[in-house]
């Protein structure tokens, strides 16, 4: 109980919330790395997710590479990444991509690939191009599928973005290395307490944003199934 007080206090003063090492900037540190990590995630992913799941190939290698992933130590991976690049951000912020990579490409693939075939079929059948079936069809119908893939990612690499302090003087993991190098065990907790309270934080906004799309998905689902269809039953 003392160990949360401490810690309490300490994200109560405002003395440490200011200057070049305080929590302010460790937290915009934290948002901007783990920002990035996942927009670079999200450029690589999204495309060959949707390639996938709009062809049907690859199913395969998608799976290998998810499940592969997921199985890498990001501490491991950091310390190698460390060892051939150096002090710096370009070793954890190539681990984190590798982590986010997995939960968006899964993600991505899954969401258009679950989309009703009759639909894709019958806009094929209208003469929409691929490129069209792509983004006025499969997108966002698999939105909501899409999104909860960010979301897992964001999750994981909001998380895990404190081992970057490893080997790199940034983000929220700074007060937890040095609350263990010191033993200021609530140093240590005050800083898991922000990352905790930033992880709830975009899960919330990330929750928004997938029922938001869910909600838009449903009644384009509904029109454009019965107006892709009336074609169909014309023709026949």
């Amino acid at each position: 109980m003392n160990l949360f007080v401490e810690a309490i206090a300490y994200l109560l003063d405002p003395a440490n919330w200011a200057g070049a090492g305080g929590l302010g900037l460790r937290v915009l540190e934290h948002l901007g790395f783990s920002g990035a990590v996942l927009l670079v995630a999200a450029a690589v992913g999204i495309p060959a997710g949707v390639a996938i799941g709009h062809t049907g190939r690859g199913r395969g290698l998608v799976i290998a590479l998810t499940s592969g992933a997921r199985a890498i130590p990001t501490l491991g991976l950091l310390t190698i990444f460390g060892l051939l690049l150096g002090i710096g951000l370009e070793a954890p912020f190539l681990a984190l991509v590798v982590l986010a990579l997995p939960p968006v490409l899964a993600g991505s693939y899954a969401g258009v690939e679950a989309v009703d075939r009759q639909v894709i079929g019958g806009a094929r059948a209208i003469g929409m191009t691929e490129r069209q079936i792509v983004t006025g069809v499969e997108l966002p119908l698999a939105s909501p599928v899409l999104i909860g893939g960010l979301r897992s990612a964001a999750l994981q690499v909001i998380s895990t973005a404190t081992l970057a302090a490893y080997i790199s003087d940034t983000g929220l993991g700074r007060p937890i290395f040095e609350g263990l190098k010191t033993r200021e065990y609530g140093v240590m907790l005050a800083g898991s307490i922000l990352v905790a309270l930033l992880a709830l934080l975009v899960e919330l906004l990330f929750q928004a944003a997938q029922s938001a799309a869910a909600r838009r998905a449903e009644p384009v689902d509904s029109h454009r199934t019965a107006r892709i269809r009336a074609p169909e039953r014309n023709l026949a």
